[in-house]
């Protein structure tokens, strides 16, 4: 028994944010981002009453219907996040909610810009030891909600959307979910982080004055670490596999920065056209971009292409995933 991806589903807020628009912002220019990220664009969800469950349920509805799967059958909804609704209840309770699925146990799951693949692990997880049959892995992220836009560093890196998957068993060999390698490390806090609203330093009005309740990056420890952690998961799980750059149809990496795609596709060995990327006009949707690409995408699989994904975020924690297309 294997676990297969059977269905997948995007959605994107019609709100724009442009290098133009941000310009009039913060002090920045349309050469200075596109020159070092490589965004022209991103998606913002403007409903200040709206959060990452919206959007996490605008997917799993899109998704539903795609794949002819009716609400009740769905047993579990795992939602990846780093921008939930609220401290509690859980986003994937609301999107539970939302989408009717009246017979799933839901729960959150945080691994921060690596959370996809690590909700899809535990998918397969469930899928292959026979305790479920169908499970929904959603990823849905407010980034706008924890940005500031003051911040020229960070502010034109991140945009709003979300996607998920539906997960089944599979008997046929070859195909679907076949590994994955996952690490972290704690040094990574200091670099990516929000400083106040958890335990350790709870929401007062001098935090939020001090910006301390908005998303920090200290953009150069990241781009290090993000280029070697996602080249060396990456090569890890293609040589367990036995894979070549020439047998995988496309490297799917988180689109985090498109100078850090770059890097690392070309010290694995990967031209450009075997990597897909949409950065240019979604942004960094953290835990929601690799998903969202590969739906973007899905025009180009085909049942049998070998995809590698590979995500790096917060913490650090970074992996990759291999998987045989079976759609």
């Amino acid at each position: 028994m294997n676990a297969r991806i059977s269905g997948i589903a995007s959605y994107l807020p019609d709100g724009i944010l442009d290098n133009e628009m941000l310009s009039q912002m913060v002090d920045t220019n349309d050469e200075w981002i596109m020159t070092r990220v490589g965004i022209k664009k991103r998606h913002i969800l403007r409903d200040t009453d709206k959060g990452s469950s919206y959007m996490g349920i605008q997917a799993v509805n899109k998704l539903l219907e795609s794949t002819g799967t009716k609400p009740e059958e769905v047993e579990v909804l795992i939602c990846a996040t780093s921008n939930p609704d609220y401290r509690f209840p859980s986003t994937g309770s609301v999107i539970c909610y939302g989408s009717n699925l009246k017979n799933a146990y839901s729960y959150d799951m945080e691994a921060a810009c690596a959370g996809f693949l690590v909700a899809l692990q535990e998918a397969r997880a469930y899928v292959c030891s026979g305790i479920y049959k169908k499970v929904v892995v959603v990823a849905a992220e407010k980034m706008s909600s924890m940005v500031n836009y003051k911040d020229r560093s960070t502010c034109p890196l991140f945009g709003d959307g979300a996607a998920a998957v539906l997960v089944e068993p599979t008997e046929e060999e070859g195909v679907g979910i076949r590994d994955a390698v996952f690490h972290v490390d704690g040094i990574g806090r200091e670099h990516l982080l929000m400083v106040a609203g958890g335990s350790v330093k709870p929401t007062t009005h001098e935090t939020v004055d001090a910006g301390e309740n908005m998303l920090f990056q200290d953009g150069r420890a990241v781009y290090k670490h993000a280029v070697m952690d996602m080249l060396t998961s990456t090569l890890d799980v293609m040589k367990r596999n036995n894979l070549t750059a020439e047998d995988v149809k496309y490297l799917v990496p988180h689109q985090a920065n498109l100078r850090i795609i770059e890097a690392v596709a070309d010290r694995a060995k990967f031209p450009m056209d075997k990597v897909l990327t949409n950065i240019e006009h979604t942004g960094n949707t953290s835990a929601a971009s690799i998903p969202i690409c590969l739906d973007e995408y899905k025009h180009l699989l085909k049942k049998g292409d070998k995809l590698v994904l590979t995500a790096f975020g917060a913490g650090f924690t970074w992996g990759a995933m291999y998987l045989v297309w079976d759609i």
